[in-house]
């Protein structure tokens, strides 16, 4: 198993477990591991970020590997440059919804998606046998002025730009004082919208409520889409590559709810087509993809393992109960713009409000949580799952299968020491009874 890379990218405390010392290290080794360049570089708003940019730059030099700098821009921007703009690599500095003390380095392949689990294993290889290439001459460092451009005209190029247009729509905008602020607003006004924001300017700090979009703190967009009378809300993580919506009425609506709505969208526009999603996400996308004649498969918790499976299958959707929504036609990548756009598609096309799409979705409710847990912890909490006697799916932690519409999941978190807990019913009773039992079940096991 890794060591380094957890469920998406490398990440640590700046300083701690982050130092400069550790940054060059693992940044000669991925320039060694892609062997040539140029490499995109990019970084979010994170205070540390801009100094990483300039240890990142150098280490890839010091291996002899040319490297451009495009910024300060989302992660599916620099993800998106780099396959368009025919860069051998990319490297984006971001510790996407993590605390503002955390940062980290995120690869991307030539072909614009995160490199897959087995490359990351490469890439630690060389980092604990320090065997990164040493070359006399020094790669250049250059700036990329064309990432943004390039990865607006993309999103705009996957919708029917003048349709938007046509509707004038309202769009409250939460950038989460995060990297969408440098694009979310240019690209909604690019397609006719007018656009309120709050938590607009960049923070590293993420004082407007936090890096990470979640029903508890969106309270604020809530409100402001009532205020302002909009047709769509929508919040960004901390490198907008995760979006959570707000309906017209102010709902703020799950992951997998968004996922669905829009899944619907495509695939009844694109019939026999194949969707990519994690084990812990709702099991009505089944449901869903039957009448398209559409297939289902299911992975482990982690965008690298939808991403590189979509690549694999040449799958059309992909998404994340968190709200990472991804567009094949796109790239195979979560994308917070995207996805943006996609929304705004759809009700461009159905001339409804948001909430009139949702309440034609079958209904499914799901929440989640978490606690501290060890690896030690977490295997007593297996063992005693196990024992349980229903349908279990072992992909990736434990989930039980309770009957057709309700399950339960538990799994470590590859990137902070805690273990998520995760359910799905088709009632909000239903589902308060089933979590409620099973995070007492499994706190007591954790303390056996």
């Amino acid at each position: 198993m890794a060591r380094l890379f957890g469920t998406n990218g490398v990440r640590g405390v700046f300083g701690d477990d982050l130092t400069l010392e550790f940054v060059s290290d693992i940044t000669s080794a991925i320039g060694t591991f892609f062997k040539m360049g140029p490499i995109l570089v990019g970084y979010d708003g994170r205070d540390s970020s801009r100094i990483l940019a300039k240890i990142v730059c150098a280490s890839l030099g010091a291996v002899g590997l040319n490297s451009a700098l495009c910024g300060l821009v989302p992660t599916p921007c620099l993800q998106f440059a780099t396959k368009k703009l025919g860069y051998r690599g990319g490297l984006m500095i971001t510790a996407s919804h993590n605390p503002p003390q955390y940062n980290g380095l995120k690869p991307t392949a030539m072909d614009g998606v995160e490199i897959s689990r087995e490359d990351e294993l490469k890439v630690e290889e060389i980092y604990f046998k320090k065997r990164w290439q040493a070359e006399k001459k020094p790669g250049l460092v250059g700036t990329e002025y064309r990432a943004v451009n390039a990865y607006l005209a993309g999103i705009k190029s996957q919708v029917n730009a003048r349709r938007i247009r046509s509707r004038r729509f309202k769009v409250v905008l939460d950038l989460g004082n995060g990297a969408q602020a440098v694009t979310a607003p240019m690209l909604c006004r690019e397609l006719g919208c007018d656009v309120v924001t709050i938590n607009g300017k960049i923070d590293g700090s993420f004082p407007g409520r936090g890096s990470e979009p979640t029903p508890q703190n969106l309270g604020g967009l809530s409100r402001a889409v009532a205020r302002a009378g909009a047709d769509l809300g929508i919040a960004f993580d901390g490198d907008g590559d995760r979006s959570i919506f707000c309906s017209n009425k102010g709902e703020i609506l799950t992951g997998d709810r968004s996922a669905l709505l829009l899944s619907k969208f495509i695939l009844g526009r694109n019939p026999n087509s194949m969707v990519v999603t994690t084990v812990n996400s709702t099991s009505v996308i089944e449901r869903i993809a039957r009448e398209t004649g559409s297939k289902v498969l299911r992975t482990r918790v982690g965008s690298v393992e939808v991403s590189r499976a979509m690549v694999r299958k040449g799958a059309l959707i992909g998404f994340e109960e968190n709200g990472g929504f991804m567009y094949g036609r796109h790239n195979e990548v979560r994308d917070g713009a995207m996805t943006l756009a996609l929304a705004l598609d759809l009700l461009s096309q159905t001339g409804g409000s948001l909430s009139d799409e949702m309440a034609k979705l079958p209904p499914s409710f799901t929440t989640k949580g978490k606690i501290p847990c060890t690896p030690d912890s977490f295997r007593k909490i297996l063992s005693y799952l196990k024992r349980e006697h229903f349908k279990k799916d072992m992909t990736d932690g434990i989930k039980i299968i309770l009957d057709g519409s309700s399950w339960v999941m538990v799994r470590l978190s590859g990137t902070e020491p805690i273990a998520r807990i995760y359910a799905e019913s088709d009632s909000e009773e239903k589902l308060r009874e089933i979590f409620e039992e099973y995070m007492l079940k499994i706190k007591r096991a954790a303390r056996l």
